[in-house]
């Protein structure tokens, strides 16, 4: 017997295998990585050896703008830790430097001032410029070329007129772009709504490279990336954090140098082989990661690559704030028939993007693989409009799904936490 935890909002979904039973359990290594030292000290450590680039403090020597760029609300990025070392690194190379925050929000809405204070603390807060980007405010956007995905790239004139523009953030595998961190605090961080939605056209999440742990010939990689090198972003500091969101890992330097290294370091903890299995039991790692369905996809894309085709995918989040977004929502519950819903995704142009095509094109894609059971709080019906059978607990989707494959005794593979690995 064999007892596998689950994480399901701020609780834990516990569930007893018998031997034999699992084909494999598959899980990243990084909840057992030991720092060698507290989050300070690894910051300052990576900010006074930096990755092919001069320091920090000499690259703002005679820069009288400088701008970084920080993450916003929806990342867990400790800038409590990251910024106070970044700004000292400034004005020990200048001391009269003109320093703006520029918040990274992408499409997201505005940071509000207490979650700025959450995020920064009061002093920062309260001391520093800061400004929110908004992909919507035409006169703060400025065209800088074309992107290799053939989009305007609109980006803030906050970042474009800075004498030195650096950014903060942190590095974990990501479902499309491979790993964020990075490029990403340019595109979609600071860039307008109509470059975000070229960078994510069908085309580009189609490609068998806009997947979790690949940057090499990933088209919407290489997007962010001539973004991030034609808006002149000189230096970051990046970090890796473990499963409880402390900083096990930092890296800073050339934009692109430094952030293979996190790159590097957290393939080697999170890479996992897959083991092919009929049913995949997995989660979006718990809170605050899986408040809503939209987000959920991501755990989904784990399980995705070790399902076998015609197989069921279980997986469990929470899902309090419900399904996370009305583009979302409709482009699914609308339309009984996904495939026409591809289809019509598909026959989109890289012009033609519209508002969460992408997430829900994901979806799809796992829908086409397997069935999926969606273990939350949701209301049966909702979970049902969106093609997915709804369960409320392991032991009730494990039952439906025996159903489903008209097998008693199924393969099974668990990924406890489907975000923090990289299947492949």
């Amino acid at each position: 017997m064999k007892e596998i935890f689950f994480p399901y909002g701020k609780e834990i979904l516990s569930q007893c295998f018998e031997d034999g039973e699992l084909a494999g359990v598959l899980t990243s290594a990084i909840g057992e990585y030991q720092a060698e030292y507290d989050a300070e000290t690894l910051v300052k450590n990576a900010l006074a050896a930096p990755i092919a680039s001069p320091s920090l403090a000499e690259l703002a020597k005679g820069k009288k703008r400088v701008v970084i760029i920080a993450s916003d609300h929806t990342r867990p990025v400790p800038s409590k830790v990251i910024l106070p070392a970044m700004l000292q690194e400034i004005r020990k190379g200048n001391p009269n430097a003109q320093i703006t925050i520029l918040i990274a929000t992408g499409c997201h809405r505005e940071t509000t001032k207490q979650e700025l204070i959450a995020k920064f603390g009061e002093e920062i807060a309260a001391k520093e410029e800061i400004y929110i980007h908004n992909c919507d405010e035409r006169e703060k956007l400025r065209n800088i070329g074309t992107l290799p995905s053939g989009g305007a790239c609109e980006i803030n004139t906050i970042a474009l007129d800075a004498d030195l523009l650096v950014a903060e953030g942190f590095i974990e595998p990501h479902f499309f772009a491979g790993f964020s961190g990075g490029r990403k605090s340019v595109l979609p961080g600071i860039a307008g709504r109509a470059t975000v939605l070229a960078n994510h056209c069908s085309e580009f999440i189609d490609s068998p490279k806009a997947r979790t742990g690949l940057l090499e010939g990933n088209p919407i990689h290489e997007d962010m990336l001539w973004a991030a090198k034609t808006a002149g972003l000189a230096f970051i500091v990046n970090v890796v954090l473990n499963e409880n969101k402390e900083v096990i890992f930092a890296t800073a330097g050339h934009p692109e140098r430094a952030h293979e290294a996190g790159v590097q370091f957290l393939s080697k903890l999170c890479a996992v082989k897959p083991m092919e299995a009929d049913v995949v039991i997995t989660t979006n790692g718990g809170y605050p990661l899986d408040q809503n369905m939209y987000q959920a996809v991501k755990g989904m894309t784990a399980a995705e690559a070790t399902v076998k085709e015609g197989g069921v995918i279980i997986i469990a989040a929470r899902s309090n704030d419900g399904v996370g977004g009305d583009h979302f929502y409709h482009q699914l519950a609308d339309e009984p028939d996904i495939h026409k819903t591809m289809a019509l995704f598909r026959s989109r142009g890289r012009g033609e993007t519209v508002p969460d095509q992408w997430q829900t094109q994901i979806l799809l894609r796992v829908l086409m693989r397997a069935s999926v059971i969606y273990i939350s709080e949701m209301d049966d019906e909702t979970v049902r409009k969106m093609h997915m059978t709804p369960a409320h607990s392991i032991e009730e989707a494990l039952e439906i799904a025996k159903k489903l494959l008209n097998k008693e005794h199924p393969t099974i593979t668990a990924i406890p936490d489907g975000v923090s690995v990289i299947v492949k």
